[in-house]
């Protein structure tokens, strides 16, 4: 008798048209997600700095869906992360209602630290919102590039880029960030 072991944690890097990503996973749900870097050597390392992170890389069902998922994004599909499983084991209350705040907003769609803060019962918590999402684990599926600072300006990324990044990814959700283009001058007329 044959006994088959399931896999049910690891990671994975992966090539996009953006760059290179990388994922892990443990029998919970996703527990990291890097974003573009240039090499693949470069998010196997971070992803593997990371206490938990398995060295393992069969991937199950869910994961494989996924993956077909970050390349279509990153492609300029419109694609909802929403469903996909995380395992946040370790999070505080704070930052579990500031992520799923996060979670609930739409390709495309943006919102403020401040207004984020308020939809997850934490009115007047711009700062620590910020703090929050600057530690997401998980970007892309929390989308933390789709919270702006007040005043609708792009406000700090902690993914490699910085704001430059974000406002990259705001770009191919067709949000524009940023200040309005020139005004015309004259009709010539």
């Amino acid at each position: 008798m044959v006994t088959t072991v399931s896999i049910t944690a690891g990671h994975a890097v992966l090539e996009t048209v953006i760059g290179f990503m990388g994922i892990a996973w443990s029998e919970k749900g996703l527990i990291r997600l890097c974003l573009p870097e240039r090499s693949r050597e470069t998010v196997e390392r971070r992803l593997l700095r990371h206490g938990g992170v398995s060295s393992a890389t069969a991937q199950p069902p869910w994961v494989v869906e996924l993956i077909a998922a970050i390349k279509a994004y990153a492609a300029g599909e419109d694609i909802d992360f929403s469903a996909v499983p995380v395992d946040l084991h370790g999070v505080d209350d704070f930052r579990l209602a500031i992520y799923d705040a996060a979670r609930k907003l739409s390709f495309g769609e943006t919102t403020t630290y401040g207004e984020l803060a308020k939809t997850a019962g934490h009115a007047g918590l711009a700062r620590e919102t910020g703090a929050a999402l600057g530690s997401n684990p998980v970007p892309l599926v929390i989308p933390c590039h789709r919270i702006l600072a007040a005043g609708g300006k792009i406000g700090g990324f902690s993914a490699p880029g910085g704001s430059i990044t974000k406002e990259k990814m705001l770009a191919m959700e067709g949000v524009r960030v940023g200040p309005p283009p020139p005004a015309q001058v004259s009709f010539g007329f």
